[in-house]
């Protein structure tokens, strides 16, 4: 009866859930404030990020290539967790204006491969990064 109730006592626990931080090479020294991703029982969960130029830090003027390049540095964390864009099951996306709402899905349509994941999207007065126009998150499950 004793070894019974241990044995109940231990299945009520809650299980640990294993938790990886995803920091790769490309993001190492520019992410003290948070972690690119972390890997939680085989879901990645990926920090906002902004079209910024991993080695310049500088994001670049043209909208089109600011959201070329942040889907990229999405990738790399992505690849990083062995995942890729076709993991994805969920996006949020913040935008400064709006009207940007088209030349971004112009881009994002041409990473994300049918069938897409859901997507919020949002209108934002600014970002914490003052030049970037946009930013965003995703969730993905292997």
């Amino acid at each position: 009866m004793r070894n019974y109730c241990a044995l109940l006592v231990l299945l009520a626990l809650p299980l640990a859930a294993e938790k990886k931080t995803i920091v790769p090479p490309e993001f190492a020294g520019g992410t003290a404030n948070f972690s690119p991703g972390i890997l939680v029982d085989g879901t990645l969960y990926v920090s906002g990020q902004i079209g910024q130029d991993l080695k310049t830090k500088q994001v670049p003027a043209d909208f089109e290539t600011e959201v070329k390049t942040l889907l990229s540095n999405i990738g790399i964390v992505l690849k990083a967790a062995g995942m890729t864009y076709k993991d994805v099951v969920s996006v949020q996306v913040y935008l400064t204006d709006m009207d940007l709402f088209p030349r971004m899905n112009a881009v994002y349509t041409t990473f994300f491969p049918d069938p897409r994941p859901s997507r919020t999207t949002v209108g934002v007065t600014k970002l914490a990064a003052a030049a970037a126009h946009i930013e965003i998150t995703v969730t993905a499950r292997k």
